[in-house]
């Protein structure tokens, strides 16, 4: 099988497991090894963090690390793995429609197969028209379909989190009318990003009528009770980063005053365990 038809293969089965009779868990993570514990536990995808990519270079999210430093952790993460990739890219890291497309082409040819892309401004935070919007998630599908891949367009909705004076009502609202216009435009998943309360997410699930994705956020039902309801993928966000650095952040906390020993030398993966991780990083380069 040639190197194309093997990522659209990643790529279909990317969109046939949003579409199991069990919710898609999609972790987040940001470096290769992440990936590849994800993959030796069996998880059949991965997908990045922007903010986790970011954080762990020392930058603030938003876009505020450059789209080649970007590129090339997603190129280590897409190549370490055999499993399919889906990349948080923001808003694109673009300002025109011919940045876009060459973005889109670049995390094609590393082989990402699915993308994060939001709908507000990256300066203002502020949504940006739906027009505006649909026109480049129809850019990104007529490309994807140029090249030969189906890429998985995930359209996250910034209603929660952009700076308006929504009421809760309006934001679900908002949240609807801009689902179902991403939906008719060629997106494959709405996600809501911080829509959390479960009246919501059942009004939304209810009204868009291909898989949603709801990201862990204090105050959301159950994982079992997110199944239940229809979400079809639940994604971390930069969770995990937060998690690695709290555990090492409470280490730190301890050894300071002479405690912890134990937990650090006999609650942690081994250093054998971590090196057939970059032994199979070895192995799957270039597969």
């Amino acid at each position: 099988m040639n190197p194309k038809e093997k990522l659209r293969q990643k790529a279909l089965l990317f969109h046939e497991l949003h579409y199991g009779e069990q919710s898609f868990i999609l972790p987040n993570i940001w470096d290769p090894i992440g990936a590849l514990m994800l993959e030796d536990l069996g998880y059949p995808a991965v997908a990045t963090s922007s903010s986790a990519i970011a954080i762990s270079h020392g930058i603030s999210d938003g876009e505020k690390i450059s789209f080649q430093e970007h590129l090339n952790q997603l190129n280590k993460i897409a190549n370490c793995t055999k499993v399919p990739v889906s990349a948080d890219i923001e808003s694109g890291y673009s300002s025109n429609d011919a940045q876009l497309e060459k973005n889109i082409r670049q995390l094609i040819s590393i082989g990402v197969v699915g993308i994060n892309i939001e709908d507000s401004n990256k300066d203002t935070h502020e949504l940006v028209p739906i027009e505006l919007q649909c026109h480049r998630i129809e850019l990104i599908t007529q490309l994807a379909k140029d090249e030969g891949i189906p890429l998985f367009i995930n359209a996250r909705i910034d209603s929660y989190v952009s700076n308006n004076n929504f009421s809760s009502d309006e934001k679900l609202n908002e949240s609807i009318k801009r689902g179902k216009s991403y939906m008719d435009a060629g997106a494959n998943c709405i996600f809501p990003i911080l829509m959390h309360e479960e009246s919501h997410i059942c009004a939304f699930v209810k009204e868009i009528s291909i898989p949603v994705n709801i990201m862990v956020y204090p105050g959301i039902p159950s994982l079992n009770r997110l199944n239940d309801i229809g979400v079809k993928r639940i994604s971390l966000g930069g969770a995990f980063l937060r998690t690695s650095l709290s555990a090492m952040h409470k280490m730190a906390h301890q050894l300071k005053h002479l405690e912890g020993l134990e937990e650090l030398t006999q609650h942690t993966l081994s250093s054998n365990y971590l090196q057939s991780l970059v032994e199979k990083n070895a192995a799957n380069k270039g597969k």
